[in-house]
């Protein structure tokens, strides 16, 4: 499982800056379907987003789906195994269907059951590189090869992510809900 710190940092009742916790995040997810797939939610906001007093910030990442509502954050890492696992003649792709949509609820939903990976959610998302190198595709068969800390700002279009190469890619993904036009 995907052991990541979190630290979570704000403002006492007395004005001064502190560590509000320190641990482990408290949602990762390891794949059983698919070796060296992980995803961790490692924190939300609500639409509200205020900041100042914090010494008592609700940590609502327990709770909540990937995919924010307009308004709402998330911030997840994930960790892509070479899509050459995912090609295996022992793939079980429906077990990993029903894996994903219990680990990852909300971003299950996303993905469109007749195009694998292709997906879209209503959300400007800042997509870094940690490690590795992934491919963005797009709709229309488009693309992208991204390596480490490279950057893709996507604006709720459909996408896919492919590994193509024979190592795991780690990704940095910032959610930020939005309403969509049109």
């Amino acid at each position: 499982m995907q052991q990541i710190r979190r630290v979570v940092a704000g403002t006492g009742a007395d004005g001064k800056a502190r560590v509000l916790s320190d641990a482990v995040a408290p949602r990762s997810a390891s794949f059983t379907t698919v070796p060296g797939f992980t995803a961790s939610l490692l924190w939300s906001t609500d639409a509200e987003g205020t900041v100042g007093r914090s010494d008592a910030v609700p940590d609502r990442t327990p709770q909540v789906g990937f995919v924010p509502a307009p308004g709402e954050s998330r911030l997840m890492v994930v960790t892509f195994p070479p899509d050459a696992v995912m090609m295996r003649a022992d793939f079980d792709g429906a077990a990993f269907g029903a894996e994903f949509g219990q680990l990852v609820p909300g971003l299950a939903e996303t993905f469109e059951p007749d195009h694998p990976g292709m997906h879209t959610t209503d959300s400007i998302d800042y997509d870094i590189v940690l490690e590795g190198e992934i491919t963005l595709e797009l709709d229309d068969g488009q693309q992208v090869l991204l390596r480490k800390h490279e950057v893709a700002v996507q604006h709720g279009n459909r996408h896919a992510w492919r590994n193509l190469s024979e190592r795991p890619a780690t990704m940095l993904f910032v959610l930020m809900g939005a309403r969509r036009q049109g």
